[in-house]
């Protein structure tokens, strides 16, 4: 006889995601309905976290807030963690979603790497828009400017 599933092992939608049951796991994605554990956060993964909440400047109309949920639909919460989903599985739901712009941050040769795609709209998919590298300067309906030569781990 196998084991009882724990109470948060089921299909989940979006809705009750905020009132997960005890022992459920607090970094998780909702993908299809299923609850995918994600990894703890690296150390690099929260400076470049800090270099953008510091850095970006938008409107006023605009805020950057980061660790919020994002739901693409009933069945589709996702967040950045896993380098395989944030290559293949992110881009195609965040595009499908028509999110405009999607970053990706990796850590290359101790340095910031963000490799900037825009959405190509009649093809509902991402393009590049370039790798960056020391600077990020970008046009997102607001002008970018991130110094991106800051080293990890830092000195």
């Amino acid at each position: 006889m196998s084991p009882a599933l724990p109470a948060w092992s089921r299909t989940f939608t979006a809705g009750p995601l905020d009132g997960l049951p005890p022992g459920a796991p607090r970094h998780a994605e909702l993908i299809d309905g299923v609850l995918v554990t994600r990894p703890p956060r690296t150390a690099f993964h929260m400076f470049a976290t800090r270099l953008f909440e510091r850095s970006l400047r938008p409107p006023a109309h605009l805020a950057v807030i980061r660790s919020m949920t994002v739901a693409l639909g009933p069945r589709l919460l996702l967040a950045a963690e896993s380098r395989e989903r944030d290559r293949r599985t992110r881009p195609v739901r965040y595009a499908e979603a028509g999110i405009e712009h999607y970053w990706r941050v990796e850590c290359e040769d101790g340095q910031p790497v963000v490799h900037a795609f825009r959405l190509d709209r009649d093809a509902e998919a991402y393009v590049s828009a370039g790798v960056h590298r020391g600077r990020l300067r970008l046009d997102v309906g607001f002008d970018v400017d991130v110094d991106l030569g800051l080293e990890w781990p830092p000195a």
